[in-house]
């Protein structure tokens, strides 16, 4: 803190004009309304990506946990009758396989579904 009685001072020992720091040139900094540092940056939206991101990794826990538990509780070996055969297969193959043809069934109607609508 300076002392309003003596003005400071620049590095000869004389009183630098309007008592700005040495160094300083008169119009330049916040009195000239030119700040000295750069503007704090704006507020990015990282906070929601952030978030975001901490759900999709758990809820990527959570189904892997599921997924790691329902094969290990569907080991038993079962006996699945096909069109010309009959295979054993464990309970989680038979299951897996199962849905993954459900899921193919369901994009392909909707694809057909989609390209009726697309032709009208």
């Amino acid at each position: 803190m300076t002392n309003p009685q003596f003005p400071p001072t620049g590095p000869a020992g004389h009183p630098t004009p309007g008592g700005m720091p040495p160094g300083a040139q008169p119009g330049q900094g916040p009195v000239a309304g030119r700040p000295t540092a750069p503007p704090p940056a704006a507020p990015t939206r990282s906070t929601g990506r952030t978030i975001g991101r901490t759900l999709a990794l758990a809820l990527l826990i959570f189904v892997t946990v599921m997924l790691v538990l329902f094969v290990v509780f569907n080991t038993q070996t079962v006996d699945i009758s096909l069109v010309f055969t009959d295979v054993e297969a464990p309970l989680v193959l038979a299951l897996v396989i199962a849905a993954v043809l459900g899921g193919l069934f369901v994009a392909l109607a909707g694809a057909v579904a989609r390209a009726r609508r697309r032709n009208r």
